[in-house]
């Protein structure tokens, strides 16, 4: 049985007002997810253990859930691609995949202090001693190197774990389109699989998803490339002392030599946003920090009117008050007309409200509504190309 849009949503999306209740189902995003932007995306504020548990729960209740895995790499090429960067603000649950993604948090004073790595998400799950009555979770892998997840799937299934393998395919390196075909979708569905694990470049891999969602039946979905090759052997993992001390880039290379470009542009992208964006973001933030009071006295609303969803603002925006800001979002969410995001009595906002705005961007990405952000002030316009989320105030038509 596919997975319909309400089957696939969180029930949390339920429990905003009774005004909007009937409507909500239409919205295809989480507005109660604990999410802070970090260098232009949202991330969750989850430990390993909570966002096994996300999975699990998924699998269990047949509810979609579209992982994204972003490290530094991935969040700097989201600066320059709006489809690749809307493929991470679209997906269910976004963890924090790299060391330096956690440092700049530390440094912003999100709560964001744990590295959750895709590849130690997939471990856990498999590693997980699961009780008599659950039976393991069904994996499917698509794409590697030729022969890599043949490799992969014997060998899970080789070894006792909570996990098993149902299937795999390696579709080698046509297009989205090539790859898309209907008996590949079909394979994949009929399979009965619970976790769908793509491998085939981060950008390439969140496209593809992204193409074939809809028609997929697996509950979990994400793009875990380098996974592929651990369970398959082909590639060792470093060891943890590295991967928890930002040193597992040198590991990496030491495994794949040709990843060392990478690496080195990666190195010289942090550089550049340490000193022009994360430095100097923190410092504001700390210098320019809202009373309590401008958070208690801050305004949010939403109002239908003249054929615009409008969200009026002011004031202070932020982790303070986001609960506030929640049932705001749920409600927009909730309309079909454009969003008008009136900025002008903004004082302040923080990377929550900006990972929370993000989501009803996304909403309206994937539903084609339009998306407006008006009359923001010089400071806020700093405050958000500091955050790299300067494309919000690009509209949307």
């Amino acid at each position: 049985m596919t997975l319909n849009n309400a089957q696939a949503l969180d029930p949390s999306l339920l429990a905003a007002s009774a005004d909007s209740a009937q409507s909500l189902p239409q919205s295809l995003s989480n507005f109660d997810r604990d999410v802070y932007c970090i260098l232009g995306l949202p991330f969750d504020r989850v430990s390993l253990e909570q966002a096994g548990g996300i999975m699990r729960n998924a699998a269990a209740a047949g509810r979609r859930c579209f992982l994204s895995t972003p490290n530094l790499n991935f969040a700097v090429a989201c600066m320059d691609d709006a489809a690749f960067r809307n493929s991470v603000i679209q997906s269910d649950l976004s963890i924090a995949d790299g060391m330096p993604l956690v440092w700049i948090a530390k440094a912003q004073g999100l709560p964001i202090r744990e590295r959750v790595a895709g590849s130690s998400l997939f471990q856990a799950l498999r590693e997980r001693k699961a009780g008599a009555s659950e039976r393991q979770m069904r994996v499917y892998f698509f794409g590697g190197p030729p022969g890599v997840a043949e490799a992969a799937a014997e060998r899970l299934n080789a070894e006792p774990s909570a996990m098993r393998s149902v299937g795999f395919a390696s579709p080698g390196f046509g297009t989205i389109e090539q790859m898309s075909d209907a008996d590949t979708i079909n394979r994949i569905n009929d399979s009965g699989a619970d976790f769908l694990v793509v491998a085939l470049g981060a950008k390439k891999g969140q496209a593809w998803i992204q193409h074939n969602l809809k028609q997929l039946k697996a509950p979990l979905v994400s793009h875990l490339g380098a996974v592929v090759n651990f369970v398959a052997g082909t590639v060792s993992r470093a060891p943890v002392w590295a991967q928890k001390t930002g040193l597992e880039w040198l590991w990496r290379i030491k495994e794949e030599p040709k990843l060392w470009r990478r690496y080195w542009d990666d190195g010289v992208a942090l550089l550049n946003l340490l000193a022009w964006r994360v430095l100097p973001c923190a410092w504001e933030s700390r210098r320019r920090r809202p009373a309590a009071t401008d958070y208690e006295e801050a305004g949010m609303q939403c109002r239908r009117d003249r054929g615009d969803c409008e969200l009026l603002l002011s004031g202070a925006i932020g982790a303070p008050n986001i609960a506030k800001l929640r049932q705001v979002l749920k409600q927009a969410a909730a309309a079909d007309e454009p969003v008008v995001v009136d900025c002008a009595k903004v004082s302040h906002i923080d990377g929550a409200a900006l990972a929370s705005l993000m989501l009803l961007y996304g909403d309206c990405v994937a539903r084609g509504r339009p998306w407006a952000v008006i009359n923001p002030g010089a400071p806020l316009r700093r405050q958000f190309a500091l955050h790299c989320a300067d494309y919000l105030l690009q509209p949307l038509a």
